[in-house]
Parts: structure tokens; C-alpha cells; sequence
């Protein structure tokens, strides 16, 4: 059976936070606000989304699930935080900046931390009873959802400066 490895997990979220300033770095301003046709989120919506995140989510929500999971978790609203932002006219270095800043921040506490209980629960309003490890986890996976967003963007990017121009040689694109 296998059982949850938090230093691996901790280990990716730092890798995250210093992949996504690398794949980033040189994005025109245009190309970081392009949006495809069906009018998903741009590279620097995305961006600012990660850093949203970072701040006022999974680090709080994991802070009060381990220190005090009866405390109520601050509220968010991630599509919400988008308009009321202005996440498409943001500076893309700027918030990758603020990205890595907060990761740092969120490492160093996470690595911080005295033999936390990974077990302690919160209860979540859609999901339910909530465990330490299951935010830590979902942390790691929510940074990955976001890579592989990002990397479908910088697909679609591609294929519209190629226009007139196949892309199918590159290999299928199915996520």
C-alpha cells in the first residue's frame, strides 16, 4: 500500500515555482493576453489565477487545516477574483514575479513545518470533510492542471503564428 510522500509533493511545488517563470519568460504582452476562440483564459489570466491561489488559498486553507480545523476558511471566488482584477490587463512579469515570491514563502513554511498531521480535517462547503494531506495534494495537482493549460495555449499560439501551416507533424494535441 502505498502512503502519501509529502516531501515528493513539497518537492514539486517548488519545481512548479521555478518551471513557470522558465516556460513564461519572453511571452509578448499580446501573446500573454491571447486568448483562444472559445474565450478560455489567456497565459497572464492563468498567471495571475497561480498567484491568487498562492496567496489566498491552498497555503491558508492548509495553515487553518493543520493549526485549527474548525476555524472557517476564508472565502474565494477564482472566477470572480478574474473580472474583479482585471487578470487579463495584468503585467505577466510582474504576477510571475508575485507567483515565485509567494511560492518561496509557501515553501519555506511548508518545509517549516514539525511533523505535521497530515490526517487533521476541515470540512469544505462542496467537498466535504477535507484532510491536510488532501490539500497538499491537490496543491501539487492544481499546479499541473495549470502547466499543462498554459502549455495548451502555447500550442494554440503556434498553430495561429503558423496559420496556412499544419501542425498535425508536432504530434496530437488530446488534452
Amino acid at each position: 500500500m502505498r502512503v502519501m510522500n509529502p516531501p515528493a509533493l513539497v518537492d514539486a511545488l517548488e519545481r512548479f515555482g521555478t518551471a513557470l517563470p522558465a516556460l513564461l519568460a519572453g511571452i509578448t504582452p499580446d501573446d500573454a493576453r491571447w486568448r483562444p476562440p472559445d474565450d478560455a483564459w489567456s497565459i497572464v489570466e492563468v498567471a495571475m489565477h497561480l498567484a491568487d491561489e498562492e496567496e489566498r488559498d491552498f497555503r491558508v486553507r492548509l495553515e487553518l487545516t493543520l493549526t485549527d480545523p474548525t476555524a472557517p476558511w476564508p472565502p474565494i471566488d477564482p472566477e470572480g477574483w478574474a473580472v474583479e482584477r482585471n487578470y487579463r490587463d495584468a503585467d505577466l512579469a510582474d504576477t510571475v514575479e508575485r507567483f515565485v515570491r509567494e511560492r518561496r514563502h509557501s515553501i519555506t513554511w511548508l518545509r517549516g513545518l514539525d511533523a505535521p498531521d497530515w490526517s487533521r480535517e476541515a470540512v469544505h462547503p462542496r467537498f466535504g470533510p477535507m484532510r491536510a494531506g488532501d490539500l497538499l495534494t491537490s496543491w501539487t495537482a492544481h499546479d499541473t492542471l495549470h502547466l499543462r493549460q498554459v502549455a495548451k495555449r502555447l500550442f494554440q499560439l503556434a498553430a495561429r503564428d503558423g496559420a496556412g501551416y499544419r501542425t498535425d507533424y508536432a504530434g496530437e494535441w488530446s488534452a
